[in-house]
């Protein structure tokens, strides 16, 4: 039975999900983000909160929400960060475990992933539905099915089940958690400060979650259904409590 990737995959899977982060953000200009990009990407962030309010307003759970919201599916302009990632990947690949390797290629592979599917439906709703300064439920769900990526939208919510785990793992190890603590003064003076604190934040999220079982699932299993009633066209796919 084949083990775990060794270090060196895991460094070459990691430069891999670089370079076709580096990709679609230069499609996209590789500057900050674009109105009509920021509106989509706050939208989708907003409505992420209202589904799972229930779940975010527990105390145990708050961080590793922000974290998803924030990190992963905010609004914000990351290319400085991402540039420095790619940048600091001779030294992350010299100084992090195997496993923190493992999962900081798994963060930056949801992140090129939801860059690509969000770039597509973007593509979309200005080309197809005439996107201006607003975006509704029935637009935005419409967009959603004509791009037509059931799959590549089931992928990415494997992938956030999977980075939890991996994450949640890698923090009850106190080896790894240590050494990523200590590694935070040398990466703020090497100007890679933005860089280190995404990948601490994400750990400490998960240091605070605990189990993650409850959280990733009620996610990921509530954002299936969603995804399964937009394909549907079911006409209020978001309304799960009904």
């Amino acid at each position: 039975m084949a083990g775990k990737p060794g270090k060196n995959q895991n460094a070459a899977l990691l430069l891999y999900q670089l370079k076709r982060l580096e990709q679609v953000r230069l499609e996209q200009g590789g500057g900050e983000l674009a109105p009509a990009m920021r509106l989509l990407k706050r939208w989708q962030s907003e409505r992420l909160a209202r589904t799972h309010a229930e779940l975010l307003a527990k105390p145990r759970y708050r961080l590793a929400g922000d974290y998803f919201l924030t990190e992963i599916y905010g609004d914000k302009d990351f290319s400085q960060r991402d540039h420095n990632l790619e940048r600091a990947y001779p030294i992350i690949i010299r100084t992090m475990p195997a496993g923190v390797l493992h999962t900081v290629a798994m963060a930056v592979e949801l992140n090129a992933l939801s860059w690509e599917l969000d770039t597509e439906l973007l593509q979309v709703l200005l080309e197809e539905f005439g996107l201006t300064e607003s975006l509704d439920e029935e637009t935005y769900t419409s967009a959603y099915r004509y791009c037509n990526n059931y799959d590549r939208r089931l992928h990415q919510l494997e992938l956030i089940q999977t980075l939890g785990q991996d994450l949640s793992k890698a923090v009850r190890n106190p080896f790894i958690y240590g050494a990523l603590l200590l590694a935070r003064a040398p990466a703020y003076l090497a100007g890679f400060g933005a860089l280190h604190e995404f990948i601490e934040s994400g750990f400490r999220a998960f240091r605070h979650l605990g189990d993650p079982n409850e959280f990733l699932t009620t996610i990921t299993g509530h954002e299936r259904q969603i995804l399964d009633r937009i394909y549907a066209a079911h006409p209020q796919p978001f309304a799960l409590a009904d």
